[in-house]
């Protein structure tokens, strides 16, 4: 490891500091104030020169806005681009194997499971910025951050004057996705502004196949089935936000999103047994609308870097997912149908208070917030009987929280302690056909964090950290209604039993010219909750859910590095001239990671073994000033938490841009998935089922890009900047 270290690093100083490093006097002033990244103003994270990556010891920026492989196309598809996120079997996001949470400019959002990953779907990656990966976050952060934050910042930039873009994706295979959109911005005087508005639809399909043996029968069954998604998404969206100057140390911040979804979705299922051979087509209609409102004041309190940010942040959130049989082969009444009426409130309110003590190279950090989140869901269905069922389910959250951190720097050495109170309050009832359940959840529990790192010079350091979190079982997980597809051989909902999940997370990493990582992370999770296929004692029904699992303790080691190829192709001296902007650079970035997990409180039924995964990300300027970037995807066989992969995971994406007319207009080609073989292949066991699982999307997709800029194309630095980020959160610096 020692010389891999050395090997990276020396990879790293050519790659970063070809021409003399700068001493600290040159360096970008730093100061100690609160951090917030929920902010319109414009935030300068790159230095001078453009960089489209930025690893630090608690977190990675990466550059969204000026990555032609990440720029286009959804924030869904960007985030999983991203080195370090893998997407598990059971759909959800991980970074470095640990579980996520997703924030939208600073702020948690409160959706969760496929309505956040819809959510992500429809927003466009062009309205990014930059992405944060926090790998450890500290007692500023929610404690329900389970074990890291993605924090997804959106674009902020302003130009004097109005100025305009218009943006079309037109992506295809054998379905049409096209998705156009209009961007306007301006500034006068002390008010800037930006409203983005776009459309999204977007057709598609996906296979999946579920070869199922139910063990509680003597012989066992074994079934068969399969099915065909047809969905076709469409999304409307207007996103506004102003920043106002109100003084030279306050601003007001406000924004305003809306999203309004119309989806449809055919199924075509089968299932085949001893005896069985049936077939159906269910027809789901999905209207959804989404409300977002921020307000947010910041302001510079003296002259010494004390600051204040106070956010206040609320959504509404409502769907009517329909489902209805359409036809069966056997000419049967169609009784499998449901009809839902969902609807989520939720009302945020956080304060940040920074106080500095430069003498003494100390800091001290506070703050507290307010959160409370309201679900009402009323299903109405009939299972193979004229006789509706029907399913009341209703959660509330309240949650009143408070933290103190301090920093201190001693020579080489910055620590970073704090400590954060959580009180929770959550309630949730579930009434099926009369017959109520009530679960009530209190805790109020402290949550301390720790980090020291050593910096062994200007530009490469050690760091350590501990920190303990809870993660609340969302309302996707809790929900009886939560359902997919259903009839008599399958059944889909949420279980209002589950308990919070407790972690304690360890990480160890080493970070060298803002380029590099090598390091590792070792997580406990206790009563965690994990997606899984069940069944009743004598049932030919499967049963898609979530149950608790005692302990899933997860060691993950990854490396993240950068390969200059102009420093070895071009020369060093022509390397040294392409230094100054990254847009002229060919190179490779590499990220590896092996995760091994110890599920306790389980049983397998199959050998399990570590998960290796491999991911490249490689920059090319080819003639006629045609840029190519590429990515590539590699997951070989292994065991994910309590899933078994039995087929690789890979997948290979390549995009050609260009500029013209002065920047103007730009133009791009790309191909995602160009051998098509993205797919999911996983065994899993459970009572008295065990279950091999095939999934596939129409992930081979092309897609033209076209952007055009109108008006001030001279970028102006927003003269409403009001800078209270606190640097480098989680990690234990002091700068």
């Amino acid at each position: 490891m020692k010389s891999l270290s050395i090997t990276l690093c020396l990879l790293a100083t050519s790659f970063i500091f070809a021409q003399e490093a700068p001493t600290k006097s040159q360096e970008t002033p730093k100061t100690n104030t609160t951090e917030k990244t929920n902010e319109l103003s414009e935030v300068t994270v790159y230095g001078n020169k453009k960089q489209y990556i930025k690893v630090e010891s608690d977190k990675t920026t990466i550059n969204v806005r000026d990555n032609a492989m990440l720029n286009s196309g959804s924030s869904m598809e960007a985030v999983k681009k991203i080195p370090g996120v893998i997407t598990s079997p059971s759909g959800s996001i991980t970074l470095n194997s640990k579980g996520v949470s997703i924030y939208i400019d600073g702020a948690p959002s409160s959706l969760s499971g496929t309505d956040l990953q819809n959510y992500l779907a429809t927003l466009p990656a062009n309205a990014i910025e930059k992405v944060e990966l926090i790998y450890n976050p500290g007692a500023s952060y929610d404690a329900s951050s389970s074990g890291s934050i993605i924090n997804i910042i959106t674009s902020t930039k302003r130009k004097k004057g109005i100025n305009a873009s218009f943006n079309i994706n037109y992506n295809f295979n054998k379905y049409q996705k096209p998705s156009p959109q209009i961007l306007l911005n301006g500034k006068v005087k002390n008010l800037s502004w930006q409203t983005m508005v776009g459309y999204n639809y977007i057709d598609g399909e996906i296979k999946t196949k579920n070869d199922q043996v139910f063990t509680s029968f003597n012989p066992n069954e074994h079934l068969i089935q399969k099915n065909l998604l047809l969905t076709t998404n469409r999304n409307f969206y207007f996103r506004t936000g102003t920043n106002y100057k109100l003084s030279e140390k306050s601003n007001l911040l406000f924004n305003y999103n809306l999203n309004l979804g119309n989806d449809r979705f055919t199924n075509n299922s089968s299932t085949v047994g001893t005896g069985i051979d049936y077939a159906n087509t269910s027809l789901a209609k999905n209207k959804n609308n989404n409300h977002e409102l921020s307000l947010q004041y910041k302001t510079k309190l003296d002259t010494i870097g004390r600051t204040l940010d106070i956010t206040t942040f609320s959504n509404f959130f409502d769907k009517k997912p329909i489902t209805k049989s359409i036809g069966f082969d056997n000419g049967s009444p169609s009784y499998f149908n449901g009809d839902v009426d969902f609807k989520l409130t939720n009302y945020y309110l956080k304060y940040d208070f920074a106080i500095p003590f430069n003498k003494i190279n100390f800091s001290l950090n506070t703050g507290g917030k307010y959160n409370t989140i309201k679900v009402t869901d009323k299903g109405i269905y009939n299972f193979n009987s004229a006789t509706n069922s029907v399913t009341n389910f209703d959660y509330t959250e309240d949650n009143l929280a408070f933290y103190v951190e301090a920093r201190k720097k001693i020579k080489k050495f910055n620590f970073t302690a704090g400590i954060r109170f959580e009180d929770y309050k959550v309630d949730r009832k579930a009434i099926q056909n009369s017959a109520e359940t009530k679960v009530n959840f209190k805790n109020t529990n402290f949550f301390p964090n720790v980090s020291a790192l050593y910096e062994f010079n200007d530009n490469i350091n050690l760091s350590a950290s501990y920190s303990k979190k809870i993660q609340q079982a969302n309302y996707n997980t809790l929900d009886p209604n939560n359902f997919a597809n259903f009839d008599q051989y399958n059944s889909s909902n949420g279980n209002p039993f589950l308990d919070p999940t407790f972690f304690d997370n360890f990480e160890l990493k080493l970070t060298a010219f803002q380029f590099v990582s090598i390091g590792g992370n070792y997580s406990i999770a206790k009563d965690s909750n994990r997606f899984i296929f069940d069944a009743n004692p004598g049932e030919l029904v499967s049963n898609q859910t979530f149950k608790q699992f005692d302990e899933i303790n997860t060691l993950s080691l990854y490396a993240s590095f950068p390969i200059p190829l102009d420093y070895f192709l071009k020369g060093k001296e022509e390397f040294n001239k392409r230094m100054n902007n990254m847009d002229k650079m060919n190179y490779i970035f590499f990220n590896i990671n092996y995760i091994k997990f110890d599920t306790q409180g389980y049983n397998f039924s199959f050998d399990t073994k570590p998960i290796w995964s491999y991911a490249a990300q490689a920059q090319f300027i080819l003639p006629w000033e045609i840029k190519n970037t590429m990515s590539y995807n590699y997951t070989p066989p292994g065991t994910w938490e309590i899933y078994n992969l039995t087929k690789t995971i890979q997948q290979f994406d390549i995009s050609f841009n260009r500029d013209f007319l002065n920047k103007n207009l730009k133009i791009g080609l790309h191909c995602f998935d160009v051998f098509n073989t993205n797919e999911i292949n996983a065994t899993v066991s459970s009572t008295n089922l065990q279950s091999k699982f095939y999934k596939k999307e129409d992930s081979r997709t092309f897609r033209i890009s076209l952007t055009y800029n109108f008006g001030n194309l001279s970028l102006k630095k927003d003269n409403t900047d009001i800078d209270v980020d606190k640097t480098n959160s989680g990690g234990g610096f002091l700068k």
